[in-house]
């Protein structure tokens, strides 16, 4: 087995540990929307002394939310999917766990908090609306573009690219709260779910 795939291998069983130990939690509906889009990437998340890293999509429409984590092969370790009735986090094995929101099963789940109520807004170089907390703008780079800032207790950097497909938008984030560091790395942006454009969607590795 390469390291790669050991390192994936580790990832899904303590991916599958984690969301054994996950209870049902009373839903309530997402907050604020962002514009649609539909992402491809690579995610690498360090928390509590421990790594996890998988390919991602990223589907955000104006009723729902889903990620898919993904092995290079394809395969998923965890669709997260939140709509007007709540989270949900399906696994593997096709067992389906419930909670108020991504923010609160995630870290139940998967034991790091993905923050995407307000990531879909940071995602494109912007705070996240009234209610999130202000936002504090530490540097903007020559075109005018956040390179970093801080919201909610979350420290947000931004690399962009010069290729025209980005529009301006960044091409990494990283996000770094109290326990846990989150790198995105985002290799193909679609406007909204369902644009017929497969640009970039082969598989995609992540690379430390």
């Amino acid at each position: 087995m390469s390291f790669g795939r050991a390192i994936y291998s580790l990832g899904a069983v303590c991916l599958l540990s984690l969301l054994g130990a996950c209870a049902a939690l009373q839903s309530s509906p997402p907050g604020s929307r962002a514009e649609p889009f539909d992402i491809l990437g690579r995610v690498l998340v360090s928390y509590d002394g421990r790594s996890f890293s998988s390919s991602v999509r990223w589907q955000h429409a104006a009723e729902f939310d889903e990620v898919a984590l993904m092995t290079p092969t394809g395969q998923t370790l965890a669709l997260v999917r939140e709509d007007r009735n709540g989270a949900t986090i399906i696994a593997t094995d096709q067992t389906k766990y419930q909670g108020s929101s991504v923010e609160s099963l995630t870290k139940r789940g998967l034991g790091w908090e993905l923050p995407l109520a307000h990531l879909q807004h940071w995602l494109r170089g912007t705070p996240a609306p009234a209610g999130a907390g202000a936002a504090d703008i530490l540097e903007r780079d020559s075109a005018g573009r956040v390179v970093r800032m801080t919201q909610d207790g979350w420290r947000v950097g931004y690399e962009y690219t010069v290729a025209p497909e980005y529009e301006g938008r960044p091409r990494r984030v990283e996000l770094t709260g109290e326990a846990q560091t989150i790198r995105l790395v985002i290799d193909s942006w679609r406007h909204a779910p369902g644009t017929p454009d497969d640009e970039g969607r082969g598989d995609v590795f992540i690379t430390r």
